[in-house]
């Protein structure tokens, strides 16, 4: 295999291309269209520059942010794309996000629900978030401490509102596997084995003659002479169901507010054995309350319940079939095949075996703990509990009494997770059968224990966690005469998690400062700050100041611009900063020394033999308390603009140094130092890039649409790496954080390579063991006549450094329809496994017809066949495993109808509309086949539904 940078660059320039085509539209667009439909979308982007962004523990209005930040609103698209994941919806919709949760490559972000950090997005559905907000730079994660590390990603719930309002989401559908694991047949499976043999040296199997083989080929009795495929229609089925019921109310009474969301969510499975595999089923409810206690304080209590069940055989059939071998023996023996009259002693044991659908389980003495389907039909059944609870209490002080623009908030939480399964497990019998020349069962063999029946439930906890957090927040906002605006926070937060079996709780603590100042609407100034705390670090060197400054300007409050045509705002920001954090520090202690007896023993005295005999000890790791916290040091320089009302653009430069990577550096010590090396600051990386979007509102008469496009590319380098390496080029430094390193393959040796006694002919370098023809053959880099470790080079990177993403709603009279397209480009992945690379006597996938043989020496994708394990082949990284990851998919698609507004006001509604949606729909990429097969757990699938949203 190797890297197709031919279909990369074509693949990026045609995701540019459609970036491009949006933006020249939408320049060269007429602007005397129907005025009634331009208000409307005209206010909707115009609109967008006052609209007040929730950043967690702040609101202000967009303009004034000087942070790189983006939000969306799903209350602005969910009806037309009506996906009810989080993570889908965030997938590809905002300018700057990779996938869910990683914010400009950095890596997982921080989640951020209501104010409280570290509450998950999966635990919400779509209709009760008011807004999602992504904050990507320093200065706008500054009041997150040592949280915000990675970026910080922003979510509000719905609250009530003083009208009642009363809203409904249906849909249900199907999903299909996108791509099932491809195993050969028995027959085939055992020609091959016998192939591998051959190669090695060694005789065929003595249970794959050719007679065996041409049975299990023909298939005369798939008992007997078994081809199992866990795979099939007998154990899975072809697709399965999914539903989801969400409803929301929310009104007021009196000073009162109040908001309740309630949903329902099932999703089955495909695998299709037992009653006992049913899928999972959640339920949520969501509530919350906003209420005045007096004239200067308001207070709100917030509560969530989750609870979710998944009701499971005591064995995954679609993992197991990944290593279940098609040729082991049958899983299910045919009560009618048993040859009772010639053996009367087999009705005794059929008489106490227990039966399933007229058959017995069946086995094998050799593989008597390989019985994945008795487990699935005998074995009993597993219900996975997921408990979730959340409490949170808000009070809202108005302390203008004291001076005009002061204020002040605390918020107290607390989050209880319960994930645990209970189980019932049965003991069962699993029968190997006799066969004789007319294919009965002439006798039968139980190579388990009796069948019997669990009488005890057990119950096992998994996961049993708590969260509490508070913070509290002093704000003064005020305006100084017409020109100079003023607004300035200081909070304090603390956030603990404690994990049922962990000695030590997970806290986050730290004080914030923000300061923000405004002049004629068009100079905003930023001073955001933490002043973070860790109890991972020594005393005297927990705390640690993390300041950021904030510039933006808008250009369009000039007099020069003010008045513009077609620059409706145009917005310059640029910050800089530092965040610092503990995140990256793996355990606690590690600034500590730690000595330890090592079991040896010495004797001292005066006679040779005799006197005290005493304990070794030695040191593993020595102290070091200036052990500090990870730096990432910031930049960002970026502008937002309006164009002709039509167009909103945002555009970002930015630079993040992670550098003072805590590790166990060797290189700053001597070999002979040993365990006396501290834990100490270290590694350092760069990450850097640019990120663009933009987003185009039209309508031309009936039709209308709205386009948005985004780009993001992000770049890393190994700048500081603790590393000694003999040679240069294998150095970590200088290249990608997520470099893949592997060794350069050359294709196959051949015949030719070889002398005739099998030894390498003069001048070809040694490689991994014993050598043959259709063996791999790698460069030897650094030219010392042998390939081995030190060989190895960079050859691709795990991530994609270019993600574009494409929504796109066009709508004509009553009929909307929407798609999603995002693409990736650039990054790399590596086959491996036995489904791709089987060792030994694994079971042997589709891969495995491309093998190396002297006829097809020319045409072969796989290596020769082996039996035994091959390091050379299988076991060491190469190009010839590479392959490029890059891709486009169609990620979701919907058509949604309207009724007509007369059949809406009769049946007393606001608003009632069907809609047909799919999700993962297609893929286009060189190596599809690759990329959509799962192969543990579960497959991925392709989402149809149909569905219908009401208001009231």
């Amino acid at each position: 295999m190797t890297h197709f940078n031919k279909y990369r660059k074509s693949l990026f320039f045609g995701c540019f291309s459609v970036m491009f085509s949006i933006t020249l539209a939408a320049q060269d667009n007429d602007l005397t269209t129907n005025t009634d439909s331009i208000v409307i979308n005209t206010n909707k982007l115009v609109s967008k520059i006052k609209e007040d962004v929730n950043l967690g523990f702040q609101n202000r209005e967009n303009r004034d942010v000087v942070g790189a930040v983006s939000s969306i609103e799903p209350g602005d698209f969910l009806k037309n794309d009506n996906t009810q994941w989080v993570r889908d919806a965030l997938s590809g919709r905002m300018t700057g996000l990779k996938g869910s949760d990683n914010i400009r490559g950095l890596g997982t972000a921080l989640i951020v629900v209501d104010g409280i950090p570290g509450r998950s997005i999966d635990l919400l559905n779509m209709e009760e978030i008011q807004e999602i907000t992504i904050l990507k730079d320093a200065s706008a994660v500054a009041l997150y401490g040592a949280m915000g590390r990675n970026g910080v990603i922003v979510v509000t719930t719905k609250r009530g509102t003083e009208k009642q309002e009363f809203n409904v989401s249906v849909s249900s559908g199907i999903k299909f596997p996108t791509s099932i694991p491809n195993y050969l047949g028995t027959a085939e499976y055992m020609t091959l084995f016998n192939e591998a043999r051959a190669n090695d040296g060694l005789a065929p199997n003595p249970g794959f003659t050719d007679e065996v083989i041409a049975n299990h080929a023909s298939g005369i009795n798939p008992y007997r002479y078994p081809n199992v495929d866990l795979y099939s229609s007998d154990y899975m089925k072809d697709y399965a169901s999914f539903s989801n019921v969400v409803a929301d109310f929310s009104g007021a009474v009196n000073d009162t507010k109040y908001y309740i969301n309630v949903g329902f969510k099932s999703d089955q499975t495909i695998q299709n054995v037992t009653d006992n595999d049913r899928g999972a089923n959640r339920f949520n409810v969501r509530g919350n309350i906003d209420f005045r206690v007096n004239d200067w304080i308001k207070s709100s209590f917030d509560m969530i319940a989750i609870l979710e069940q998944n009701k499971t055989s005591l064995t995954n059939l679609y993992d197991a079939g990944n290593s279940f071998r098609p040729d082991l023996y049958s899983p299910l023996l045919p009560i009618s095949a048993i040859d009772v009259t010639g053996n009367p002693e087999l009705a005794g044991v059929l008489q106490a075996a227990k039966k399933f659908n007229g058959f017995l389980i069946g086995g094998n003495q050799n593989f008597k703990d390989n019985v994945p389907l008795g487990d699935a039909y005998a074995g009993g059944s597993r219900t996975n509990v997921t408990r979730i609870s959340q409490v949170s209490n808000a009070i809202d002080f108005d302390l203008s009494a004291i001076t005009e623009g002061l204020s002040a908030k605390t918020y107290l939480s607390f989050d209880f997770y319960n994930l645990y399964n209970t189980s019932n497990v049965n003991q069962f019998a699993a029968y190997e059968p006799t066969w004789n020349d007319e294919g009965k069962i002439v006798g039968l063999v139980n190579v388990r224990e009796n069948d019997r029946a669990g009488l005890t439930e057990n119950i096992n906890s998994n996961v049993f966690t708590i969260r509490y957090g508070f913070y509290g927040m002093i704000n003064y906002e005020k305006q100084l005469g017409e020109n100079h605006a003023i607004n300035a926070s200081l909070m304090a937060l603390g956030n603990s998690t404690h994990v049922i079996d962990e000695e030590q709780s997970s806290k986050n603590n730290h004080l914030g400062m923000s300061v923000n100042y405004t002049y004629k609407n068009k100079l905003m100034f930023d001073f955001n700050s933490s002043y973070v705390h860790s109890i991972k670090l020594a005393e005297g060197n927990r705390g640690k100041f993390a300041p950021t400054l904030g510039f933006g300007y808008v250009l369009t409050e000039e007099p020069s611009l003010k008045n513009s045509s077609w620059l409706n705002y145009l917005k310059l920001r640029s910050s800089m900063g530092v965040v610092y954090s503990d995140l990256g520090i793996d355990g606690y202690f590690l600034y500590d020394a730690i000595y330890q007896q090592d079991g040896g023993s010495y004797n001292w005295g005066d006679a040779s033999g005799s006197g005290f005999n005493n304990q070794y000890t030695s040191i593993s790791r020595g102290q070091n308390d200036n052990l500090g916290m990870e730096k990432r040091m910031d930049y960002n320089l970026g502008f937002e603009a309006l164009i002709a009302k039509k167009m909103w653009l945002e555009a970002n430069v930015f630079r993040s140094d992670l550098s003072d990577q805590v590790i166990n550096a060797t290189t700053p010590y001597p070999e002979y130092y040993g365990g006396f090396r501290p834990y100490s600051n270290f590694n350092a990386d760069k990450y850097s890039g640019f990120e663009f979007g933009a987003n185009y509102l039209d309508r031309f008469g009936k039709f209308g649409m709205n386009i948005g496009a985004r780009v993001l590319y992000t770049n890393s380098v190994r700048r500081v790496v603790d590393e000694v390496y003999a040679d240069e080029y294998q150095n970590r430094e200088g290249k990608p954080v997520n470099a893949i390193f592997g060794l350069k393959s050359l294709g196959f040796f051949g015949e030719d390579d070889f002398n005739t006694d099998g030894s390498l002919k003069a001048g070809i370098p040694s490689q991994f063991g014993a050598l043959q023809p259709g063996d791999l053959r790698y460069s030897d880099i650094n030219n010392d006549g042998k390939v081995n470790d030190q060989d190895q080079i960079s050859i691709g990177r795990w991530d994609s450094p270019w993600t574009f993403s494409s929504d796109i709603t066009l709508d004509y009279g009553a009929f909307t329809f929407f798609a999603l397209l995002t693409a990736e480009v650039g990054g790399d992945g590596i086959t491996d496994g036995n489904y791709y690379r089987p060792q030994g006597d694994q079971k042997y996938s589709e891969v495995v017809r491309g093998r190396w043989t002297p006829e097809t020496a020319n045409t072969a994708t796989f290596p020769r066949l082996s039996s035994l394990p091959n390091t050379n082949n299988l076991g060491v990284n190469s190009t010839f495993w590479l392959y490029d990851n890059s891709n486009v998919r169609l990620q979701r698609v919907q058509l949604t109808y309207d009724l007509p507004s007369n059949w809406v006001e009769k049946l007393k509604m606001e608003d009632f509309s069907i809609y047909a949606s799919g999700s993962n729909l297609l893929e286009i990429s060189k190596n599809k086949d690759i990329r959509e097969l799962q192969l543990t757990n579960s497959p991925m699938f392709r989402y149809y539904s149909l569905g219908l949203r009401i208001k009231f």
